[in-house]
C-alpha cells in the first residue's frame, strides 16, 4: 500500500514496498521516492511506480526529468522516462544485473541539474550523489542516511571518520530544513541530521538494491 507524505510546497514523497525485496535484515522492504517542483521543472528522484494516487498527482503536474542517486536505485526509471518522454540523470556506472535501458546523463558532485537541484558529495565511496533542493531547503539521500527504527542515522562506510563525516558536516553550511531518506522513516528535520552526525553509524553494509 502506498503512503503519500507532503513535505513542503512542491515537495512530496511516496512510500511503498519494494517489489524485489528479499528479506535483507538491515531494512524492512519499504522505500521512499521523491517528487520536487523547482525552477519550473518537476523531478522524480529514485522513483518507483506508486499506484493510482501517485499517477493522479503526476498527471496533474507532469514530471520533466528523473534523477537516480545511486547505482542500485535504478527502480522504474525506464518505465517513467518512456511514459512521460523525459530525460534521466544518474551515475556513470551500474551493477551488471541492473543496468537501465535509458541512457542517463551523468551527474557528479558540484554540478547543478535542471531546476537548480544541486549535487553533493557524501564521502562514502559508494557512488551515491545526494541532492540539495534549494527552493524547499531539503536534502535527499539514497542510502547515505537511513532511519530503520525511526531515528536518522548515517549508514556505515569504510572511511567514516576520514571522508564521510567531514562531507556530512560540510552539508551543514547549506540552509536546509528537511531531510529525506529512502529506507526507514522517510522525512526528518535539520535537528535530526545534526544528531545523526554524533550517533554510531547504522549497519555494516548497504541494502542489496532498493
Amino acid at each position: 500500500m502506498t503512503e503519500i507524505i507532503d513535505v513542503a510546497p512542491g515537495l512530496w514523497v511516496w512510500r511503498l514496498d519494494h517489489p524485489d525485496y528479499a528479506g535483507d535484515p538491515e531494512w524492512d522492504g519499504r522505500v521512499a521516492c521523491t517528487c520536487v517542483e523547482s525552477g519550473g521543472e518537476v523531478a522524480l528522484l529514485d522513483p518507483l511506480e506508486g499506484g493510482e494516487e501517485v499517477e493522479r498527482r503526476l498527471e496533474a503536474r507532469a514530471p520533466t526529468l528523473v534523477v537516480i542517486l545511486k547505482p542500485d536505485h535504478v527502480r522504474d526509471v525506464d518505465r517513467l522516462t518512456r511514459r512521460y518522454d523525459i530525460p534521466a540523470y544518474g551515475p556513470v556506472l551500474f551493477w551488471e544485473d541492473d543496468v537501465p535501458e535509458t541512457e542517463l546523463e551523468p551527474i557528479q558532485r558540484g554540478s547543478e541539474l535542471r531546476g537548480g537541484l544541486r549535487c553533493l558529495w557524501d564521502g562514502r565511496g559508494r557512488a551515491e550523489t545526494p541532492l540539495y533542493l534549494p527552493e524547499q531547503r531539503a536534502l535527499v539521500f539514497a542510502d547515505a542516511m537511513t532511519a530503520p527504527e525511526g531515528e536518522l542515522r548515517m549508514w556505515a562506510s569504510a572511511e567514516h571518520e576520514r571522508w564521510a563525516l567531514p562531507a556530512f558536516r560540510a552539508m551543514l553550511e547549506l540552509p536546509f530544513e528537511h531531510v529525506i531518506v529512502s529506507h526507514g522513516e522517510p522525512v526528518h528535520d535539520r535537528a535530526a541530521f545534526e544528531r545523526a552526525l554524533e550517533l554510531p553509524t547504522w549497519g555494516v553494509s548497504e541494502p542489496g538494491g532498493g
